[in-house]
Parts: structure tokens; C-alpha cells; sequence
């Protein structure tokens, strides 16, 4: 049997996966500044010892002080790891785990991007599992008996929706990146404080939020049934950047529409955890691993080939889409619906400074590329099982700039 059958065959099985994992729904605390409301959290949550995590440039910029004069003033005491680096290795987690152990952590807070964030669920697992050995907190999938310790997520970032999914990315003792699902993730509550995103350089809001685009539209397109609800959000993530992110390349300080940014980057977490993503994803982390291009620049090279090949598969879903985002409406054909939200597409990548094809990508790595696209995208729930063929005509056009 090929691959190809294989992968057709088991089409549906993410779906199905993902739909009997325990996904967290936190309460959502929104606003500019609002971590000083952090320690007040705590403190009706009951938490005596907390165990707050970041990363050496959020700490060296003094992010968490807002967080400690709460914590202090609700007589709450912290203990502060700020060790994470960009990649978090195996040694870097088990150090981690260590400390929320030491300290009796009954809470972790997570103050940081992706790497932050994604490390400290399996500091929160392995906290709760002290006796497993770290390898095996990086299987597929971890279980974890009741929950894990319960995480306060903050995200510095408005792209990743790390604050909310249940997969959490780090590196192997092999120093390979891997994927693993925690299963009883616990994170009863969700910071959203866009003063932690406002001084971002361009290309990291850029890059950032063109991702958080790229969750929630593949969500509105995976081939799997879902709340209604869930389809809104997505639809609200796609929604919200193309109204918010073109304001902050003109007014990087514009404090509303960093704030609708976070909620954009946290709607694209919930459409992972219930949707999953599918091959904009697949191509964009196969590009940007060979070639060691940025995530978000990545998916920005593959979204509009990639959206485009699907516009006879999904018609129907990226037109109610369009005429949501309000490029068309809900009386006009499908067909021209989904040419202007093609065309808006381009539009914002134009206005992000995003370079159409990519100099990079060598046809002599087309078989290497297809081989890798393949082992991810099995992962995903996509609304069509592409071909190799399919693949390299594809990865053509992103090369060339359709």
C-alpha cells in the first residue's frame, strides 16, 4: 500500500483524536496592564505558592514585576524561573519541573512567547508525574492522572494560541523538535495583556499575526464537525486581523487593536485544539525547517498558493467566510466571494511587506520537501489528501510566486 492510500485512509483519525482530549476553557482576563490582576486571581483561586516562568529578555525587560507587586500584595509567595531559551531543551524542562517541586508551586505562571508557554505544560505535568523520567513526558501523548498543575498562561505574543492548546512544542534529548499532547491539560485561567505585545519590533507583529490568520482560517476549512461556536471563533480570528493588523504597521502603539490581536491569536488556539490545522501548515513548517525560515514568514510564502489550489474544494466554506469578514455578501456567488477574499488576502500580505516566492527553495529538494509535508500533514484534518504530484506543483508555485 502507498502513503498516498494510507493517508487517505486515515483521514479522519486526527478528528477523532482530537475530539477526546480534554481541552482547557479558561477564564479570559483581557485589557492593557492586566497582569497586576494576576496575584488577585491567585489569591481567589486559593494558591499559597506559585512557580512564575519566562524567558531572559521578557525578565531583562521587566515584564513580571507588574505579576510580583500583585502576588506580594495578595501575600502570595513566588518563586521565579527564567531560564527558557527560543529552542527549550529536555535539560531546561526537567530544571524547571525541579523548581515547581521545590517550591510546592500548587499554580504555574506563564509569561512569554510560545517557547514559555509550551514548556511550561510539561513542567505542569511533570510537577504532578515527579517520579517519570523526562523522556517520557515527550511521547505523543502524555496522560496525566486528575490534571496537571493548574497554569495561568500569559502570552507576550498575539500568534501561537500556545496559551490554550494542548500540544506543547520542545526540543527531544536529540535536540529534534517534538509535538506531544497533554492530555488533562489545566489552565483555569488566560491573561490577555496587550502592554506585553505593544513594543514588538514589526516583523514579530507581522509574523505573528499572519499565523494567527493561518489557524483560524484552516480551521474554518478542516474536514471535521464542530460546534458552531468554534466556527464563529475562527471566523472572529480571521476577522479581527485583517481589521487590526494593517493599524498596527501604521500606529504600532494603537493599545485597541493590540488588545484585538491577543483575542485574534486566542481564537487561532481554540481553532488547533478543535479543528486542527492543515497543509499551509504542513508546507510552511517543511519550508521553514529546511531552510530555517521564520514560522510566520513561512506561512505567509504558502497561504495564498495553498488557499488557492482549495477554491473548488471548500467554496462554500471560504465564501461564508468571505461574506463574514464582510468582502462580499451572503447573496452573491460563491465563486466571486471567494475571489475577493483572495484578493483581500494578497492585499494584507502586500501591506505586511511579505515578498511574493521564495529564492530559497530548490527543485532538487522537491522529494525531500514532499516526504516531510506528507509526515505532517498526517497529523491535520485537510479537506483533501494531496497528492506528491499535487505537492510539487504546489511547492512550484510558492517557489515561483504565483
Amino acid at each position: 500500500m502507498s502513503f498516498y492510500l494510507l493517508r487517505k485512509m486515515i483521514r479522519k483519525l486526527p478528528g477523532i483524536v482530537i475530539k477526546v482530549v480534554p481541552k482547557p476553557e479558561p477564564v479570559i482576563t483581557e485589557g492593557y496592564g492586566s497582569r497586576e490582576k494576576i496575584g488577585e486571581i491567585c489569591a481567589d483561586a486559593g494558591y499559597q505558592s506559585v512557580l512564575l516562568v519566562t524567558d531572559k529578555t521578557i525578565y531583562s525587560l521587566g515584564y513580571q514585576e507588574k505579576i510580583l507587586s500583585s502576588l506580594k500584595a495578595n501575600k502570595i509567595q513566588c518563586t521565579v524561573f527564567q531560564k527558557i531559551a527560543s529552542e527549550p531543551g529536555i535539560d531546561i524542562i526537567s530544571e524547571g519541573r525541579t523548581s515547581a517541586i521545590n517550591c510546592a508551586a500548587d499554580c504555574i505562571i506563564a509569561l512569554g512567547g510560545g517557547s514559555v508557554l509550551d514548556t511550561c505544560k510539561i513542567i505542569a505535568a511533570g510537577a504532578k508525574m515527579p517520579k517519570r523520567r523526562m523522556k517520557q513526558l515527550l511521547f505523543k501523548f502524555i496522560y496525566v492522572r486528575g490534571k496537571t498543575l493548574p497554569l495561568i498562561a500569559v502570552p507576550s505574543t498575539s500568534g501561537t494560541g500556545a496559551e490554550i492548546t494542548v500540544a506543547a512544542v520542545v526540543m527531544n534529548d536529540k535536540g529534534i523538535k517534538c509535538s506531544t499532547v497533554v492530555y488533562g491539560l489545566n489552565v483555569p485561567h488566560v491573561v490577555l495583556d496587550s502592554e506585553l505585545t505593544i513594543a514588538a519590533p514589526e516583523s514579530v507583529t507581522v509574523y505573528c499575526g499572519i499565523d494567527a490568520l493561518s489557524h483560524g482560517l484552516e480551521g474554518c476549512l478542516a474536514d471535521i464537525k464542530t460546534r458552531e461556536e468554534d466556527i464563529r471563533k475562527s471566523r472572529e480570528c480571521v476577522k479581527l486581523v485583517f481589521q487590526n493588523l494593517p493599524s498596527l504597521i501604521a500606529s504600532p502603539d494603537h493599545v485597541e487593536a493590540r488588545q484585538n490581536m491577543c483575542l485574534a491569536a486566542y481564537y487561532g488556539g481554540n481553532a488547533i485544539n478543535k479543528q486542527l490545522a492543515g497543509y499551509v501548515h504542513a508546507f510552511a513548517h517543511s519550508i521553514g525547517a529546511l531552510y530555517h525560515i521564520p514560522h510566520g514568514k513561512a506561512i505567509g510564502l504558502c497561504l495564498i498558493p495553498i488557499v488557492s489550489f482549495q477554491k473548488n474544494i471548500c467554496r462554500d466554506k471560504l465564501a461564508k467566510l468571505s461574506a463574514y469578514c464582510g468582502f462580499a455578501k451572503e447573496t452573491d456567488e460563491e465563486a466571486a466571494a471567494v475571489d475577493r477574499l483572495i484578493a483581500a488576502l494578497e492585499e494584507l500580505l502586500r501591506t505586511c511587506g511579505f515578498e511574493r516566492g521564495c529564492d530559497l527553495i530548490d527543485v532538487k529538494d522537491y522529494k525531500r520537501l514532499t516526504h516531510m509535508i506528507n509526515a505532517d500533514s498526517i497529523n491535520y484534518s485537510p479537506s483533501k489528501i494531496l497528492s506528491n504530484k499535487e505537492i510539487a506543483q504546489l511547492l512550484d508555485e510558492i517557489r515561483k510566486g504565483r
